[in-house]
């Protein structure tokens, strides 16, 4: 019979390797960041959850993982040659528990993610994901979301777990604003697990928010007006590797994919004022998501430093450079859109502002931290419109 991978299990490093039949095997799965035990009524033991990544990770002798490694490796490898296979149960999201997945061959190690779906939410939105990665690697020439390798499901216990097999950008990490007791101001802290927690400059920190913003800017459809949406930078949606002193930024979700507006006709065959205005509730939405985000992570909803906004608008602009319309437009997209903006006032910005911001789920509790800063920051974003300009 041939070899078969050993499987060991670790809460996120190494450092914490998880046994069969320990306490921690037994013991109940969070549901949420928030350390909470239960999610109506699911009773999940981290036992059960390694046991169900092994189940899908060995289903038809291994071939999601076998064809992964074999991608990345660009050569045919055979599940034989994968002497060793890592489960690190990363954290505990709102929709995934995602895993770290590290192959062993040869003294190589590759890893890749698995997020795995329990809750109702998750599952609602797994397979929907899945698909919008694939569509996204195959219609944009981008590489800022991560590329899909299989996706599949494992019953455990009574309980389904959906999941499906990601690349891994190795390197990056997690990042929220938090306090730092040095100077007593709210900055962006970087999650290095290897390294160790570091705190970003004003100029990196406004790095980060250009690249972000020129992400989701370059997955905007100017003609379509679809986004990608319900990204959150308190859900660790995007992540970052800083190596001396040079920024990158990825996002590792796409969980919705839709026009900002409902159709109704409203999005067919749209014309150059359309599609400017469009544009502009698109703009001035991701300058205020940007934003937003959670002290540490998990704690009260924060709002960034005013620094912040230079980065957006540069990132919004350099993508936005590189669009084309099919719509006849007097002049490139990027210039139209430009003058359509200068020709807004403050006071126009604000109110459009505060009616996108009304038509927000009032539930969300955003809204305050929304409201409260809102006209500042229209006000430093003309500003800084009229200085780009």
């Amino acid at each position: 019979m041939p070899n078969a991978p050993q499987f060991k299990y670790f809460l996120s490093h190494k450092k914490n390797p998880v046994q069969k039949n320990s306490q921690m095997w037994n013991a109940l799965l969070p549901m949420s960041r928030h350390q909470q035990p239960n999610n109506a009524g699911i009773c999940v033991s981290h036992g059960d959850y390694f046991t169900a990544v092994r189940n899908f990770l060995e289903q038809d002798r291994s071939e999601i993982i076998t064809r992964a490694v074999s991608q990345h490796m660009h050569r045919e490898v055979t599940c034989e040659e994968i002497e060793e296979i890592r489960i690190f149960l990363e954290k505990h999201g709102e929709f995934y528990h995602p895993a770290r997945i590290e192959t062993v061959l040869h003294e190589t190690a590759i890893s890749f993610v698995l997020n795995v779906a329990i809750s109702d939410a998750g599952k609602s939105y797994i397979q929907r994901e899945y698909d919008l990665l694939k569509q996204f690697d195959e219609d944009f020439p981008f590489s800022f979301l991560p590329k899909v390798y299989g996706q599949g499901c494992v019953s455990i216990t009574g309980n389904e777990f959906r999941m499906f097999l990601g690349e891994w950008f190795q390197g990056y990490n997690e990042f929220h604003i938090s306090f730092d007791p040095e100077d007593e101001k709210h900055k962006i802290v970087v999650w290095d697990y290897v390294n160790g927690n570091y705190f970003l400059t004003t100029d990196q920190a406004t790095n980060l928010y250009r690249q972000a913003a020129r992400i989701l800017t370059c997955y905007y459809n100017v003609e379509t007006f679809e986004q990608i949406s319900s990204w959150h930078h308190a859900a660790g949606d995007f992540v970052l590797k800083c190596r001396n002193d040079k920024i990158g930024v990825k996002l590792i979700t796409a969980r919705q994919y839709r026009p900002m507006f409902e159709n109704n006709g409203i999005n067919k065959d749209p014309d150059m004022e359309l599609i400017l205005e469009a544009l502009l509730v698109f703009f001035l939405n991701l300058t205020v998501r940007m934003r937003l985000d959670r002290l540490g992570g998990v704690g009260e909803i924060v709002w960034s430093d005013d620094t912040s906004v230079d980065g957006i608008l540069k990132g919004f602009f350099e993508s936005l450079a590189l669009k084309t319309s099919n719509v006849s437009l007097p002049e490139p997209l990027i210039d139209c859109f430009r003058n359509h903006l200068l020709s807004c006032s403050q006071s126009d910005l604000f109110g459009l502002s505060q009616a996108m911001v009304d038509a927000y789920n009032p539930q969300s509790p955003e809204i305050p931290v929304i409201k409260k800063n809102l006209k500042r920051h229209v006000k430093i974003l003309f500003n800084a419109i009229k200085m780009a300009s």
